[in-house]
């Protein structure tokens, strides 16, 4: 902690309530002491609102005392303790260790136009720090930046992000630095689409679990919603998990992990229309249940028996209804079994709000704002639904005897549960602007709620924080009754290689329940296929007279196996010319979307067009750290159309696009803005004739400079670059890769180089 932070806390000790001076004084006693704020489980402060859904990770808080009204305008009496304007936006924040984090836009519509994770002072506002990231290769449109929301980890302090490009960090909480990153786009495929749906991280003991469509490599190169386990202080994949390829859509369910039957569950909804009961230690996908044609975007609701209610607003399974409501008896789940849906009470359209579950009725809001509330025995309405507003994006909360809601438009309600459903005990309306997209949030003694224009910071000065009863969660069976190997992990499960380079392998073993048995009981055999070799000990030595290629390592003890696989990467210079048959296995988001061809007696790939959503697209060919390289390649779009793809190449996460319809050459960063970087010129061309494009990036003074030239292929290479553009929030790094839209014609790919700048 800095002296400015130490002397600030010092002072302002001497102006703060009794329950405020001591939470703070903890705090500050640790950092005087050079200790950190890692804590046990059992130390983590009940009050924090780390994630999403809350503590409890099902929208419940145990705090009493709470008020029941609050003034927008401010002033004496009104509640309403402070706003902050840099904090509006319309993602849910998190409260943990006396800070709030939230994700907000930086320097919107100018060059320098960005994403960030702030942090606030939780109880005065008082600005901390921010961790400002560029926004690349997405059609994101800005307005929705923030769509994600922060997850917090007590035990670390420390914060997990996905950004809208798929940008996913783990972020120290004191001082806002990035601990470790992963670029999901780059490395798995990840998609980050113009619906802007952007998936919450939640934490699991040592992990911390992302999920979202991805188009990968080799086996993962067909899409689909697919959930990834990284080790939360080193960022190495311990496991991915597919659900059913060809998703319809991409989603943001957060998951929401639960003992059921004494195991521990994770259960979230995919793209594909299925809610999904998984082993969150192992990535063993346990029972899926399906509700939707196409995705699901609420996360569930949980009963003290483990049931689980599931919404949606799209079409149902069977029939021509919208929306539903199901309930699913997940202690009765399984692959094997059939369906374990209890009930389904369709023509509810709730589709972005989650429910919320208390005691024995399910309150959900339809995207309209209807209120329902519904008995979670039987499905059957309790009362008449109540109108809330107009539209409902944000979801409910409940604490002290009260659901706190707000409307997508900026109408709060504090509503109580009643025996007929539901009363009003307060309504106010914010300012014309101040629309709500994320979920209140309450922390000691403090209601929290986001705005696209401001955060309101709501509560009264003189009342202590308290915590009502609180019911103790599910226990998990003792990993003690079954100590037998049902799986064997691998870690990393999945990572790139250098040539040449070693890389150590752990191997966890787990019963059936997917516990993490104390030690692996026995030897392990180890096979390498793929090239390179490994020793007793875990260690890979990756060949390094292979090119790009792949290598899978199996661990095997008795009957069980592990398997994981890994890219071998070769230093710069790289040269493709697919004469060793369509596209290479190393490359990220390519095989499914191209298929090999001999064109004009030559090997070649194909960019197709008859894949569903995926004629526009990105792959990419290596490490996210490369920089300062050019890359070169041929391409062609094919002969007798009457409008023209648009093909290009990416580098060090700028792309240059060789634009048909427009019939210029563009360098971009971030499509959806213009103002961010985008230069253009004119250039002419026609289908059916081979062009050779070059794309260089370099770093120069602080600055990204990007440079691109196209001509005929049968002809000399201009001498001088056709476009440059200059980047003063620069792109520092990144894969080199291609880029194409081939829903107007197919697109013909030889010759790609990567070479370093000279």
């Amino acid at each position: 902690m800095s002296l400015f932070r130490t002397t600030h806390l010092i002072g302002s000790l001497l102006f703060m309530r009794y329950q405020e001076v001591l939470y703070r004084a903890s705090l500050l006693g640790l950092a005087s002491l050079g200790l950190s704020l890692t804590l046990s489980a059992a130390e983590v402060d009940p009050m924090d609102w780390p994630s999403w859904r809350g503590p409890t990770q099902d929208g419940h808080s145990a705090e009493v005392g709470l008020i029941e009204e609050f003034d927008p305008d401010g002033g004496p009496g009104s509640n309403l303790l402070w706003k902050s304007e840099r904090a509006g936006g319309i993602s849910t924040p998190a409260v943990m260790n006396g800070r709030l984090f939230t994700i907000v836009r930086d320097s919107p519509e100018t060059p320098k136009d960005a994403e960030k994770v702030i942090a606030l002072d939780a109880v005065t506002g008082e600005f901390l720090w921010e961790n400002i990231y560029n926004v690349f290769l997405s059609d994101l449109p800005a307005e929705r930046i923030g769509w994600s929301h922060v997850c917090g980890d007590p035990e670390s302090n420390r914060i997990f992000t996905l950004g809208a490009c798929c940008y996913f960090q783990c972020i120290d909480a004191e001082t806002g630095k990035t601990v470790w990153s992963r670029s999901l786009s780059e490395e798995f495929g990840m998609l980050s689409t113009y619906g802007g749906r952007t998936n919450t991280p939640v934490v699991f003991e040592d992990l911390v679990i992302i999920c979202g469509v991805t188009t990968g490599w080799d086996t993962t190169a067909r899409p689909s919603h697919r959930f990834l386990a990284f080790h939360k202080d080193r960022g190495d994949l311990v496991w991915i998990a597919s659900t059913r390829l060809l998703p319809e859509d991409t989603t943001y369910s957060t998951p929401v992990i639960r003992v059921i039957n004494g195991q521990q569950v994770l259960v979230a909804g995919a793209g594909d229309g299925d809610l999904y009961g998984i082993q969150p230690r192992t990535g063993k996908i346990l029972w899926r249940q399906a509700l939707s044609r196409r995705g699901i975007n609420t996360s569930p609701a949980f009963d003290d028996s483990g049931n689980v209610f599931a919404t949606h607003g799209e079409e149902n399974i069977e029939g021509t209804a919208m929306g539903a409501v199901v309930r699913i008896d997940a202690p009765f789940a399984s692959l094997e079994s059939a369906s374990a849906e209890k009930w389904r009470t369709e023509e509810i359209m709730a589709g972005k709000s989650s429910p919320l579950c208390i005691g024995n009725r399910l309150y959900v809001v339809e995207d309209t704002s209807r209120l329902h509330v519904l008995d979670t025995e039987t499905g059957e309405a309790v009362g008449k639904p109540v109108k809330l507003g107009t539209a409902m994006r944000g979801s409910l909360i409940y604490a002290d005897g009260k659901i706190y809601a707000c409307t997508a438009t900026g109408v709060f309600h504090v509503l109580r549960p009643s025996e007929d459903g539901v009363e009003t005990v307060f309504k106010v309306r914010l300012a014309s602007g101040h629309d709500v997209g994320g979920s209140p949030i309450i922390s000691h003694g403090r209601i929290y709620l986001p705005t696209s224009e401001a955060l309101y910071c709501l509560g009264r000065e003189d009342v202590e924080p308290k915590l009502g009863p609180q019911k103790a969660p599910p226990a998990e069976r003792d990993p003690a009754e079954d100590q037998t190997v049902a799986h064997l992990q691998v870690v990393p499960a999945e990572a790139m290689v250098a040539a040449g380079a070693t890389l150590p392998l752990e191997v966890h073993a787990f019963n059936a329940f997917g516990q993490r048995l104390s030690k692996v009981p026995g030897d392990i055999q180890w096979t390498v296929v793929g090239g390179g070799s490994i020793d007793a000990n875990g260690i890979l030595q990756a060949a390094d007279n292979q090119g790009h290629h792949a290598v899978s390592v199996t661990a095997t003890l008795g009957d069980v196996k592990g398997t994981s696989r890994y890219r071998v990467i070769p230093p710069l210079p790289w040269s493709f010319d697919f004469s060793k048959g369509g596209v290479p296995v190393t490359w990220i988001g390519a095989a499914y979307r191209h298929e090999p061809r001999v064109v004009e007696g030559n090997p070649a790939i194909v960019k197709i067009t008859t894949i569903p959503k995926g004629t526009r697209s990105q792959s990419w060919f290596g490490p996210t750290d490369l920089h300062d390289y050019t890359i070169v390649a041929d391409l062609k779009a094919a002969d007798g159309t009457l409008e023209l793809p648009d093909m290009g190449m990416i580098a060090q996460r700028y792309t240059l696009d060789l634009m048909g319809q427009s019939q210029q050459l563009q360098i971009r960063t971030w499509t959806a803005q213009q103002l961010r970087l985008m230069q253009n010129v004119p250039f002419e061309w026609k289908p059916g004739q081979w062009y050779r494009m070059k794309f260089q990036a370099s770093n120069e003074n602080g600055t990204a400079v990007l440079r691109g030239k196209v001509w005929l292929r049968d002809q000399d290479e201009p001498a001088e670059w056709m476009v440059t553009a200059t980047d003063e929030r620069p792109n520092t790094q990144g894969s080199p890769g291609l880029f194409g839209n081939s829903t107007n014609a197919e697109i013909t790919i030889d010759n790609v180089t990567v070479t370093p700048n000279s």
